[in-house]
């Protein structure tokens, strides 16, 4: 009976000590092989069309073009593509974008070693895969009223340490509509006032740092 051939990894991140990582945890792997790394999301695409992993580990959170991008762009041009999205942040909106971009599994990088091995092999098998920490962030959220994109937009003004005139000022709204849509803001994150509801996007994912 022969062996089946090793899953060929291709992983994306923009910090190279943690490519590292991963390199080293699937070196120790025999039936695992990385075929490439990249940094940002362009080279994700470049690599995947060179290299046709099996399966793809790709960072959220990178310079020239995220990882949310790179998914949609390389799963619209092979729609087979297998990414496991690994990233430091568990809010439940972000975990929600990068399924529906296509990722098959939302991993926190805090989970590598055998939980990072256990998901390559799942997903290579054709399965999809949730951090308990993600699951938990969906479940607390599934029920909670979302935010309108205008509603987004305003949110991430606050967070950017605008006051409401400049918010009306910057999106050509009356202050009388912004103030209405700050109040349904709070309203529908719960928030206490203007500065916790702006930790409150980040956290869940709503609205980022632009890192």
């Amino acid at each position: 009976m022969s062996e089946l051939p090793p899953i060929r990894i291709l992983t994306v991140d923009d910090h190279p000590l943690f490519r590292n990582g991963v390199a080293a945890l699937v070196a120790t792997q025999p039936d695992m092989q990385l075929v490439g790394e990249g940094a940002s999301g362009r080279d994700a695409i470049h690599q995947f069309r060179t290299y046709r992993p099996d399966v793809t580990l790709m960072d959220l959170q990178m310079p020239d073009m995220n990882g949310l991008e790179a998914t949609i762009a390389i799963r619209g041009e092979f729609p087979d593509a297998r990414i496991i999205v690994l990233t430091t942040y568990a809010g439940d909106v972000q975990v929600l974008r990068a399924l529906q971009a296509g990722a098959r599994a939302y991993l926190l990088k805090t989970l590598l070693d055998k939980e990072l091995l256990d998901t390559i092999r799942s997903v290579h098998s054709g399965k999809r895969a949730l951090s308990a920490e993600a699951s938990y962030q969906i479940a607390e959220h599934a029920t909670d009223e979302a935010l309108t994109p205008a509603e987004v937009d305003v949110l991430r003004l606050i967070a950017a340490g605008n006051a409401n005139k400049q918010i009306a000022d910057h999106l050509g709204l009356s202050e009388e509509t912004v103030k209405s849509r700050v109040k349904n803001i709070l309203a529908k994150l719960q928030a206490n006032d203007r500065t916790h509801a702006a930790m409150i996007g980040l956290k869940r994912g709503i609205i980022d740092t632009g890192e």
